[in-house]
């Protein structure tokens, strides 16, 4: 069994990690859904993941300051953004200050495994998208 990619999900709307965490075990991948963005950084100064997915509108603590914690921490870590506020510049700017991708809500639980993917490839660890496919 291949080492799986340690992920760190958070969003403030439960259902959000209810709905991806599944589909993102499903390619091979130890998921840790937080909703309290002081607890995932907690967790993230506890344990080194290999990427993490931050919503950007929180409160008490905003996706770009995650950002740049889990960058202080652990700069090998790849940072994916999610949003329900599709704005361009919001992007450029997660962009320049190190995300590896954004991504707008709504989206599918595909459109995330995707991005992990890439990812994970960008670490050097890539994984099958469809690993149920060779059962």
């Amino acid at each position: 069994m291949s080492n799986l990619l340690e992920i760190l999900l958070l969003d403030d709307e439960a259902i959000v990690g209810k709905r991806l965490k599944p589909a993102l075990e499903k390619m091979n991948c130890n998921v840790e859904v937080f909703q309290d963005p002081q607890l995932a950084v907690g967790r993230i100064n506890e344990k080194e993941f290999d990427i993490v997915v931050t919503d950007i509108y929180m409160d008490d603590m905003d996706g770009m300051q995650v950002l740049d914690i889990v960058h202080e921490k652990s700069p090998r870590t790849k940072v994916i953004m999610i949003t329900g506020y599709a704005m361009i510049s919001l992007a450029r700017d997660a962009m320049e200050k190190g995300a590896f991708d954004f991504i707008a809500k709504p989206f599918k639980p595909d459109d995330l495994r995707v991005v992990i993917a890439k990812a994970a490839k960008a670490l050097g660890s890539p994984i099958d998208l469809n690993p149920l496919t060779r059962e």
